[in-house]
């Protein structure tokens, strides 16, 4: 329950993501459209009233052409409407009276339209004329050779372009909300996958404070229980001193885990700066060896430190011998009393540090997550205190080194640590 409820806001925004994806690609393809629509409408209509022009052309050169093969002017102008066939264009010849010629009657939209050309020379006009029909006209005023002025008239109903227009509109329908989708399916895909990071981080991040809440719990309730017992009743000044010691021990603690967490905090962002520095790595695993010596003694294990060999690096001293106590002090601490950790340090092929340590080793299965932060693998382990913050802050160190930390262990005979940094430049 508490998962589905975790990941609520993940998935709220997936599908807010896919609908921004799906309406902005919609928005875009219905611009696109209204703008292709436009264009083809311009495109068309064009076409149109150049294809009246050219039959205006032609019943106008039908009209001269019959004139002279006939003897009265009339006979000519009739044989050329009747005899001229052009598709879808209906021919009207007219005086410049607005009287119909051939054919004898027509539509008051087409007289109108020979009367306007019969002073303006031509008229090219579309006219609704109801039932969703648009009439385009075209009317062009011509002389005969006998002298007499007509008016060539040719008009066209839309429903080409209409059909034309539904044809267009369904097909880029079709391909749109083909389009769209795909849009949907695959936006919801990517940002499927595109939250997936956040996905894991936040639950990376739940984790992460529940184990930090958890690590902080107990010695903090150790702390809170010491003050009241020793404040429960009057007792000696030695009894008052060893109950500071203990609480003196857990604020230590405590004081680890919380200085831990705050490198790690800087680290993940970014504001732990990590110096570039050439220093010699034998000479800080040897400082920090020498400050495990004590520890690895009060647990009866024997620290055996090789000839070390000089071996130059660049980064960070501080850091690096960080990662070096780290590693010392886990060997040290899951090393059972007679057994013994030794560590080394070899400039080829490259500075490489290696720590062996007789310990119990670790199962196979836990290895892989010797890294995750708080992670303490079995109840033994566990019990060897600490917060499981150690190796998560030497992985961090290594990688900020360009440096690689492995470990391999073996049950009932140890744990090997190596650390391979690159090869510093010769100076």
């Amino acid at each position: 329950m508490t998962s589905a409820v975790a990941l609520h806001p993940l998935a709220t925004l997936r599908r807010r993501l896919t609908f921004w994806y799906a309406a902005t690609l919609g928005l875009t393809l219905l611009l696109l459209g209204s703008g292709l629509f436009w264009m083809i409408h311009a495109q068309l209509t064009k076409q149109l009233n150049d294809s009246l022009r050219d039959a205006t052309k032609e019943l106008v050169r039908a009209a001269r052409i019959r004139e002279m093969e006939a003897a009265t002017t009339h006979g000519a102008v009739v044989d050329a409407v009747e005899e001229l066939h052009i598709p879808d264009r209906a021919l009207y010849i007219v005086n410049v009276a607005g009287v119909p010629v051939i054919p004898d009657t027509a539509s008051h939209w087409v007289r109108d339209a020979a009367f306007r050309a019969a002073t303006s020379l031509s008229v090219t006009e579309e006219v609704d004329v109801g039932n969703e029909h648009i009439l385009s006209i075209h009317a062009e005023r011509f002389r005969l050779a006998s002298g007499q002025p007509l008016v060539a008239v040719v008009a066209a109903d839309q429903v080409e372009l209409a059909d034309r227009y539904a044809a267009l509109i369904a097909a880029f329908g079709g391909v749109a909300l083909a389009a769209l989708v795909l849009v949907a399916v695959g936006g919801y895909f990517l940002v499927q996958k595109a939250t997936e990071p956040a996905e894991r981080s936040m639950a990376y991040t739940r984790r992460f404070m529940a184990d930090a809440a958890h690590e902080l719990r107990t010695p903090i309730a150790v702390l809170r229980t010491k003050a009241e017992v020793a404040l429960q009743e009057p007792r000696s000044e030695e009894q008052y001193a060893e109950a500071l010691r203990g609480m003196g021990r857990e604020a230590q603690r405590l004081g680890r885990v919380v200085d831990d967490l705050l490198m790690l905090a800087r680290a993940d962002a970014g504001e732990r700066n990590v110096e570039r520095t050439r220093f010699f790595l034998d000479d800080v695993v040897l400082d920090a060896a020498v400050s495990i010596r004590t520890l690895a003694h009060a647990a009866g294990v024997t620290l055996v430190v090789d000839e070390f060999e000089e071996s130059a690096v660049v980064g960070d001293a501080a850091l690096v011998r960080e990662l070096m106590v780290v590693l010392l002090d886990n060997a040290v601490k899951f090393t059972a009393p007679g057994g013994s950790v030794r560590v080394s340090v070899s400039p080829a092929p490259q500075p490489t540090v290696v720590v062996v340590d007789t310990g119990s080793g670790i199962p196979p299965a836990q290895l892989p997550h010797v890294f995750e932060r708080f992670y303490r693998g079995d109840a033994s382990r566990s019990r060897a205190g600490g917060a499981g913050l150690g190796l998560s802050i030497a992985q961090w160190v290594a990688e900020a080194h360009d440096a690689q930390l492995a470990i391999t262990s073996e049950l009932g005979v140890g744990t090997r640590a190596t650390l391979v940094f690159p090869a510093a430049v010769p100076v």
